[in-house]
């Protein structure tokens, strides 16, 4: 049974400006639900946007997994006032109704996890519906414009153990089969049975506000991955501003150097012995780079990623390591989601704010001057508590 999504994206938007390519805790909007998506039991995912950045950073990023493709829609689909039923129906057209089960997925719920996703597909299997979407359970006592309650007796006001409030759709996730889509023509139709998710999954982005919110229900969830510590099986380091300072030389034509400290190779010798694996994982590619980490011996080199976050997931899949089996060492933004979910999150002294107030360890040496001798001096000790 084909499995797909489509996560659409409109390149316009009036309540936040570039809100899907816009940073929240350090990675742009829609690449939080497209991740969990692709570590699903999705079989496909189309990110379904008249935004051609973002179809060439798909393009680009998601290499290591077959399961994405970025497909352009047509802009009378991408307005205002265009439905999102009238961008499935698009998508649906375009891939010839491919499929078995269309779900569809809202980048404005940031907060949507791959359990949730697996949760509707398997609904619509197990209790053989034709559609399903997500709600949450909230307890609270609702009004109309009249001061009327709706749904609690005033004179007998219930305690909150004792009420069951009510069930609010909270637009994270939609499911439905083909048979009542061509039939509906809509993303809930038929027979509809309802997932349950966490309650701050209300919150949507709709405005600024919510944003502040959503970033810090990412960050506390992002920490519960750090227990039970475990010895560290591999660390993570980014390059730019932790194996060097963070500047670099450039001619009109090309870069001319970054300097390196030659301490960190006997570091690395010693990560070697104690069997923890190096990661180097940088937004950059370069050939200075390449060039030093085979110096190093260090095989994990992974050059020219953005999305930092999906692709340690990756990586991590791949050799059997868990997040709170690692640290990882970074200096700017688009480390915070890796800083803040790992069992150490590491910033060197010259770090940006931000990264220093999620990190677990602030060292007290900068990028290329000693960091990386630090850290791993840190976790060769670390690790001998066990």
């Amino acid at each position: 049974m084909k499995k797909i999504a489509i996560i659409p994206l409109r390149a316009g938007s009036k309540g936040i400006p570039g809100k899907n390519k816009k940073k929240l805790f350090g990675r742009p909007l829609y690449q939080w639900v497209l991740s969990e998506a692709i570590f699903s039991d999705l079989d496909k995912i189309y990110v379904f946007t008249n935004d051609q950045d973002i179809i060439d950073q798909i393009e680009v990023e998601y290499t290591w997994t077959d399961k994405v493709k970025g497909m352009r829609r047509s802009e009378e689909s991408a307005t205002d006032t265009a439905s999102t039923e009238m961008a499935m129906l698009e998508l649906a057209t375009n891939i010839k109704y491919d499929f078995e089960i269309i779900c569809l997925l809202q980048a404005t719920s940031p907060l949507t996890n791959r359990k949730d996703i697996n949760a509707c597909l398997k609904t619509i299997e197990a209790q053989k519906a034709d559609s399903v979407l997500t709600v949450v359970q909230t307890k609270r006592f609702i009004w109309n414009e009249n001061g009327e309650s709706l749904n609690y007796d005033l004179k007998n006001r219930p305690r909150r153990q004792n009420f069951d409030g009510l069930l609010i759709e909270n637009g994270a996730v939609y499911a439905a089969t083909k048979k009542i889509f061509l039939k509906d023509k809509n993303r809930l139709g038929g027979n509809i049975s309802i997932v349950k998710m966490p309650e701050d999954t209300l919150t949507e982005i709709d405005e600024l506000s919510d944003w502040q919110i959503i970033e810090k229900l990412i960050e506390n969830r992002l920490k519960k991955q750090k227990k039970p510590i475990q010895p560290i099986k591999a660390i993570v380091f980014d390059v730019d501003g932790v194996f060097t300072n963070g500047s670099v030389a450039v001619s009109s034509e090309s870069e001319l150097f970054k300097e390196f400290s030659i301490r960190d190779g006997m570091g690395f010798e010693l990560l070697k012995q104690a069997g923890i694996i190096p990661i180097i994982l940088t937004s950059e590619n370069s050939s200075i780079v390449s060039t030093r980490m085979k110096k190093l011996k260090i095989d994990e080199l992974h050059m020219g990623v953005k999305d930092k976050f999906s692709h340690l997931s990756y990586i991590l899949h791949r050799l059997g390591i868990k997040r709170n089996e690692i640290a990882y060492v970074g200096d700017d933004i688009n480390d915070l989601a890796n800083i803040a979910s790992v069992a150490w999150g590491i910033a060197p002294s010259n770090a940006v704010d931000s990264i220093k107030l999620a990190a677990d360890l602030v060292l007290n040496h900068s990028g290329g001057n000693l960091a990386i001798r630090e850290v791993i001096d840190f976790v060769y000790k670390f690790n001998q508590k066990f």
